[in-house]
């Protein structure tokens, strides 16, 4: 596995952010990692050690609220201060190498924050990949928002990935949030929806949509409809059949992650 490191930032509440990064002697390019709800950057080791095999250094951090940072658990009532986090990792690791092109991944929840950032810092970024975005819309937020007390129902881990070793890894990790969503959580998420929907399209930026056929988590019409509005002029998709949720930790993640390396060899070229 590639070496990594952890470190620190001050995020925009003052809190402190922990983030990680994956080190390359001899990178070609910058890949930085954005997570979904509920978990936090650790989760992406593989990920993260295929990226560094194919030439990156990578970065990613635990957003506020979520894994080793800051923050009353899942509790984000605004998403556009947790991009603002996510632009201050971006600077830094430009910083350490300042010639390099930069690939943003977002994953679900992290996928939404990955296409706000792409509306605002797009003209900046090689490529975006998107995997299970929750982007068009989601039918969990208007049906636990409609009730007078979220349940406190935990995510069914059959549904991550068809590899049951994932789910019983989630259930055990301590970082992972178990509990329920929390109102503001759901009213911020379906907001930035709907400012992403409104926010215009990718333009120039070449992106790669990728998602479970049998996602039940985030829907893929759903979130096609989504992707339908705001892709650019360069686009690409690839859905896997019977895929569930984590398509980076299905049992075909290395055909996933071969998607993504030969999109990330084409923007590069």
């Amino acid at each position: 596995m590639a070496e990594s490191t952890e470190w620190t930032f001050e995020g925009f509440d003052g809190g402190e952010r922990v983030a990680r990064s994956w080190l390359n002697a001899e990178p070609h390019y910058i890949a930085l990692l954005c997570h979904g709800y509920g978990e936090h950057i650790g989760r992406y080791a593989y990920v993260a050690d295929r990226l560094v095999e194919h030439g990156a250094i990578v970065h990613g951090m635990d957003h506020v609220g979520h894994g080793k940072s800051a923050g009353e658990r899942v509790l984000i009532p605004y998403f556009e201060p947790v991009v603002e986090d996510f632009h201050v990792l971006d600077l830094a690791a430009r910083a350490q190498n300042t010639d390099l092109p930069v690939v943003l991944i977002g994953h679900s929840m992290g996928g939404m924050i990955a296409a706000r950032y792409a509306q605002e810092y797009g003209d900046s970024l090689a490529g975006l990949v998107l995997s299970g975005p929750v982007l068009g819309s989601w039918a969990v937020l208007p049906q636990l928002l409609a009730l007078e007390e979220i349940p406190d129902t935990p995510i069914d881990v059959a549904t991550l990935s068809r590899d049951e070793s994932v789910g019983a890894a989630y259930e055990k990790d301590p970082l992972v949030w178990h509990g329920p969503f929390k109102r503001p959580t759901l009213e911020a998420l379906s907001r930035t929806i709907e400012v992403i929907r409104e926010g215009g399209t990718l333009g120039r930026l070449p992106t790669l949509w990728l998602h479970g056929e049998e996602d039940q988590l985030v829907p893929i019409e759903a979130s096609r409809e989504g992707i339908e509005q705001i892709k650019g002029w360069t686009f690409r998709q690839k859905t896997y059949p019977r895929a569930r949720h984590e398509i980076f930790n299905e049992t075909n993640k290395d055909e996933v992650l071969a998607e993504v390396t030969a999109f990330i060899d084409d923007q590069l070229s």
